[in-house]
């Protein structure tokens, strides 16, 4: 057994960039007191923690199915490096928990849908007792199909909603279309689920919206997991060693790249330089602020994020960044001219080491990717911050009945099965010999029709705590975690990681436009002095107010670091 597993939650970045799904377990503290704005039914700004959270949150219950050949450390997933015959696998859904009854549910799909009634489908929904009706989305679109859906009366039964887009008025949406899944979960309740009840505390945490427990999560590992990938085939037959700092990035640059032979050194840098420099995490605008020397600063006032930029941006002056990159061209992608050994370095999330190796292995054997660990401006120790614990979240539809809400939990704790189950083998793959087959040393490897039906379901309906477990390449899973273990022990946690915030609508989108800025300034188009004006526009308009609110949501609900 195999699944392909990522080290960490889905991003929009990693969806888009790889077929892989991520999962991972990490444990984490709870913030003191209990969050501002009054009581806590119906909030519609704000969070909840601390004595608040615990009367809400689920027992924990550790998972001990089978035992990883790599622990979890710092923070990373669990390895598995040897196949499990499927004679071995254990049980741990030992009935059906559903009512045999029907489910709409609505989620997110890049490629193309398949049939309701496909193979994976059908056996899914017998072994788990509940009748799923898919209503796949375009992933591009999701969020425009989002809005207008949840703006309706005809919500399906369940809905997934990504991280990236609890933005404008979705997350008030969140509060008041979706049921309270507390009287169900909550304390020793998950013990009647108990592969729910091994999801880590911290990813249910995130799942508290105005107040009450609303959404399965997609636990996800907080250590940075956008890693610079480098030809470590071509570093070796060159003698090249990954650079220390991004001064000896940018020398090694200028020799590797011969721009007459068509070999560019490397992609666009911006989210490395983003690590290298310290800069705060930015995929949660939550994780944006944290609170240094007595004040609270985002991250666009500090130092370090104009240096990141700057740094970026000199590559792209010293012509040693591949020319599809400036002019933004997404046809061909960096992952393939890595491949193609037009660019020697690129960064993307970690679960791109598996699928580009095993893409290369039957085409090019000679090649040999690996991770740098994140180099510093100094050639020192890195400062990484922590992402958030879960990115992903299924709800319930708020007018759904009692059995619709348990059979969707029924669903959840079927998917949630941990490495080295039946269920999760089924989950993961499908149908033995439709779905997928064996090969000699015993992996399952999908089908044609499993890669087009056996995805972007089932697949956000429940997961385990993190792991990695690609025994036909255990050299990639090995080093997958050993990086998140070397990363891990510099990463910090910010002031609100792992809360769910919903800030005020007036303030919700004052940011958005920063994003297209940076590309601006690494590419030459813009300045550093127009991200400095943005910063001082984005104070007057808002900024500065934002700044006082998040500080007296700190100030009442402490902190989770």
């Amino acid at each position: 057994m195999t699944p392909n597993a990522a080290p960490s939650a889905p991003s929009r970045r990693s969806f888009l960039a790889s077929t892989a799904v991520a999962a991972a377990a990490v444990a984490g503290g709870l913030p003191l007191l209990t969050a501002c704005g009054g009581g806590q039914e119906g909030r519609k700004e704000g969070t909840t923690s601390g004595k608040a959270a615990r009367k809400i949150l689920p027992a924990y219950v550790a998972s001990s199915v089978v035992a990883p050949d790599i622990p979890a450390k710092n923070g990373s997933s669990a390895g598995f490096t040897k196949a499990i015959a499927l004679d071995r696998l254990k049980t741990s859904v030992p009935k059906k928990l559903g009512s045999g009854g029907e489910l709409t549910i609505m989620a997110p799909l890049w490629g193309t849908p398949p049939d309701n009634d496909n193979p994976y489908y059908k056996a899914m929904n017998e072994a788990i007792g509940v009748r799923t009706r898919w209503q796949n989305q375009d992933g591009n679109t999701y969020d425009e199909k989002l809005g207008a859906i949840l703006a309706s009366s005809d919500i399906p039964d369940v809905v997934v909603v990504p991280g990236w887009n609890l933005n404008g008025k979705i997350p008030n949406a969140v509060n008041a279309k979706f049921a309270d899944l507390g009287p169900y979960l909550s304390g020793d309740k998950v013990k009647d689920y108990p592969n729910l009840a091994a999801v880590p505390t911290d990813a249910w945490q995130r799942c508290i919206f105005g107040g009450q427990l609303r959404a399965i999560p997609l636990p996800g590992s907080y250590v940075p997991n956008i890693a610079p990938f480098y030809r470590k085939d071509v570093f070796d037959e060159r003698g090249w060693q990954p650079p220390k700092s991004t001064d000896e990035f940018l020398a090694w640059a200028k020799e590797a790249t011969d721009a007459k032979g068509g070999v560019w050194a490397c992609s666009d840098m911006k989210w490395t330089a983003f690590n290298a420099f310290g800069v705060l995490n930015g995929g949660d605008k939550a994780l944006w602020w944290n609170l240094q020397g007595g004040k609270l600063i985002n991250r666009i006032e500090t130092e370090e994020y104009l240096e990141a930029l700057e740094w970026a941006r000199k590559l792209f002056a010293a012509g040693v960044v591949h020319p599809d990159d400036k002019a933004g061209k997404t046809t061909n992608p960096a992952g393939t001219r890595f491949t193609a050994g037009k660019l020697l370095v690129y960064n993307n999330d970690l679960s791109d080491w598996f699928g580009k190796t095993s893409e290369q292995h039957a085409q090019n054997p000679d090649f040999e990717m690996a991770a740098m660990d994140i180099f510093t401006h100094d050639g020192g120790d890195p400062v990484l911050w922590a992402g958030q614990p879960c990115n992903i979240f299924t709800f319930v539809n708020r007018k759904a009945s009692e059995q619709k809400i348990k059979d969707f939990l029924a669903i959840a704790n079927f998917c949630a099965a941990p490495y080295g189950t039946k269920e999760r083998l089924l989950a993961e793959y499908g149908v033995e010999g439709t779905d997928f087959t064996l090969d000699k040393k015993g992996v399952p490897t999908k089908t044609t029709k499993g890669v087009n039906e056996v995805l972007g379901a089932f697949d956000y309906t429940g997961k385990p705590a993190a792991y990695v477990a690609h025994p036909d390449f255990p050299e990639v899973t090995r080093g997958m975690i050993e990086w998140q273990q070397r990363m891990g022990a510099f990463t910090k946690k910010s002031s609100f990681y792992g809360l769910t915030i919903t800030e005020p609508g007036r303030w919700s989108n004052l940011a958005d436009d920063f994003e297209q800025l940076e590309d601006d300034v690494v590419r030459g188009r813009k300045k550093i002095g127009d991200v400095q004006q943005a910063v001082s526009e984005w104070r007057k308009q808002g900024g500065d107010d934002l700044r006082d609110w998040y500080r007296k949501l700190l100030d009442t609900t402490g902190s989770a670091r």
